[in-house]
């Protein structure tokens, strides 16, 4: 569905953030994009949804092909029609607008004919939001406003959701009903989703595949599962290893992540 290939990502002409970076997402998977704070993960998902020219970042090799065609010389309104939605990191609901007008809002490539039934099937998702639906949205709490992000992004009806940090911010029981909310999505609605996290355990949790990312690449790629039992993976995302680690030791993990340079 998603073809990353090779791409790198320049700031201002001068500061190079992505250096070949590639990834796939396949349709109906759920795809985990890990990495410290840093690492060139939000930068990524900019790429892809074509917002890196309101940053004056720019595409400066390699090609994005989603769905067979390529759009990393597209703008970012045409992405949207072609069927790729971002949900930002820090959640940016339209604060002065109430529920059901932030919903609309997202639909504004759907046909006008169907915003109804959609905004009744993000309600069935969402009880929470159809019983603040005439609230305005500045005034709700992060967990209803990240529910409400997603909600918007639903209202697109998009082929495929770019997440940036679902969790941020919210008690470890909303991040809990957020990533539920995510494994649903997949199963009824077999959304296709690229997921950036710092949650390493959620992330993986509820994804099929997953990347690491460190200094604007891929230095680690597999299944999920295959992630969840790397050693090194436990020790430095997951905090579960196979206990604290000498200094030696991790001076010798970072010798080896030479291939993270």
């Amino acid at each position: 569905m998603l073809n990353v290939n090779n791409i790198e990502v320049v700031y201002n002409d001068v500061i190079l953030v992505l250096k070949g970076l590639s990834l796939n997402v396949r349709e109906g998977s759920v795809v985990c994009l890990l990495g410290s704070n840093g690492a060139g993960k939000t930068t990524t998902l900019k790429a892809v949804s074509g917002l890196l020219d309101s940053e004056d970042g720019r595409v400066t090799d390699g090609e994005i092909v989603f769905m067979g065609d390529r759009i990393d010389n597209k703008d970012a309104a045409e992405i949207v029609k072609n069927g790729i939605f971002q949900i930002m990191e820090g959640r940016r609901v339209f604060k002065d607008l109430n529920v059901e007008e932030n919903l609309i809002a997202g639909a504004y490539t759907s046909p006008s004919a169907k915003v109804k039934d959609y905004i009744d099937k993000v309600y069935t998702y969402f009880p929470r939001l159809k019983e603040r639906r005439t609230q305005l949205a500045g005034y709700m709490s992060g967990g209803e406003q990240q529910m409400l992000a997603i909600g918007r992004a639903l209202m697109a009806e998009p082929k495929l959701i770019l997440m940036d940090e679902p969790s941020l911010g919210l008690s470890p029981l909303l991040v809990k009903e957020i990533f539920n909310i995510i494994k649903t999505l997949r199963e009824k609605e077999n959304a296709s989703i690229l997921l950036v996290e710092q949650n390493a355990n959620m992330a993986l949790a509820v994804s099929d595949y997953g990347y690491i990312m460190e200094n604007g690449k891929i230095v680690l790629e597999g299944t999920s599962e295959e992630l969840v039992k790397n050693e090194d993976v436990k020790e430095f995302y997951l905090g579960s290893g196979t206990g604290r680690k000498r200094f030696r030791d991790v001076k010798h993990y970072r010798r080896r992540k030479r291939w993270l340079s």
